[in-house]
């Protein structure tokens, strides 16, 4: 009853209407950064996407993924999984780069709903996908691509895919890294989502417009990363965040906004993973931000607990996002437990 009633709480604080109301203060950008902005939106688009691309089958679902390779020889390959609403773009060019530095194969992908990942089944409440259907994508990538084994690398929603990968494909998984995540998104002993955050976020949506044009949807995405920072400090390299964006818009399917509660869903649907976490026996890496707003690292520390064989990365200045000072720092950490 009280994982039902914890359930019912945080759906109505991310779904109901108060939300649309509460939204609060939202972080203001700067002259400096507005103009990083329109610069970028006037100039050529970049290209982004460098790599092997392609599209993995999944039951219904075509996953858009891209494979970008180190000059040889490599070291093994990293696979990339994103949180929630977020598509292969969302990762930081700079740690895919710092990465791919270490002669690591790096693959990324676009979430069901996100990006250039297609389905011929539409989704629905009565029949949601859930997050093992997701990690059902992540080996289908990698069936693909003829990869036996990778570095299983997730980031908040995407660290409970990676651990359900490691979980149910041992023989699959290198090593497992879970970013700003958690085992049981709904235990009821520890502290839920931050009530600030997702109304702010939503916030942000109304302000800079559902389909605004192309310099909104980029304030969006910045405005939405300085909410994730939650008090967190720092600087937030703009302009490739902004190019990103902008390459998301022009040349690809641009934000499928709704995707984010399609993954909410198979968030909320999920079991808890604590038991069998407890009994993986591969190298685990647990990172989360001392500040963050969204999962507070209260969940990391508890699956510290249940995995003593784990190492541990507590960043003090740190939110639910990858800030650029962290980098070195992340990377580092997450090489040691490759090797």
């Amino acid at each position: 009853m009280k994982r039902l009633y914890k359930r019912i709480k945080v759906a109505t604080l991310v779904f109901g209407m108060g939300c649309f109301f509460a939204c609060g203060p939202l972080p203001k950008l700067s002259k400096a950064e507005k103009r990083i902005i329109r610069d970028v939106v006037r100039a050529p688009v970049p290209e982004i996407v460098r790599g092997e691309t392609g599209l993995a089958t999944s039951k219904d679902y075509s996953i858009w993924y891209e494979r970008i390779r180190p000059d040889p020889p490599s070291k093994g390959v990293i696979m990339l999984i994103m949180g929630n609403g977020n598509d292969a773009l969302s990762w930081p060019a700079s740690f895919v780069s710092a990465l791919i530095a270490e002669n690591y194969e790096v693959v990324r992908f676009d979430h069901r709903g996100t990006g250039l990942s297609t389905s011929t089944k539409k989704w629905k409440k009565k029949d949601p996908y859930s997050l093992d259907d997701m990690a059902g994508d992540v080996i289908a990538i990698l069936d693909t691509l003829n990869v036996q084994k990778a570095h299983i690398v997730g980031a908040s929603m995407g660290g409970m895919i990676a651990q359900i990968v490691a979980i149910e494909h041992p023989y699959r998984t290198a090593s497992l890294t879970s970013i700003m995540s958690s085992g049981d998104v709904l235990d009821p002993e520890l502290p839920p989502m931050s009530n600030k955050v997702v109304p702010k976020m939503v916030g942000a949506i109304l302000k800079y417009g559902f389909f605004g044009n192309k310099k909104g949807q980029i304030k969006r995405q910045i405005v939405q990363k300085k909410i994730l920072m939650g008090k967190a400090t720092g600087a937030i390299a703009i302009k490739p965040m902004a190019e990103a964006s902008l390459y998301n818009l022009r040349k690809r399917e641009g934000y499928k906004l709704l995707s984010a509660r399609h993954h909410y869903e198979a968030i909320l649907n999920a079991s808890s993973r604590y038991e069998a976490l407890s009994e993986l026996e591969i190298p685990t890496l647990l990172i989360h931000g001392v500040q963050d707003p969204v999962i507070p690292i209260s969940h990391g520390k508890k699956l510290a607990t249940l995995m003593p064989q784990a190492d541990t990365l507590w960043i003090a200045n740190m939110g639910h996002d990858f800030p650029e000072a962290a980098l070195p720092q992340i990377v580092r950490t997450m090489i040691s437990n490759f090797e």
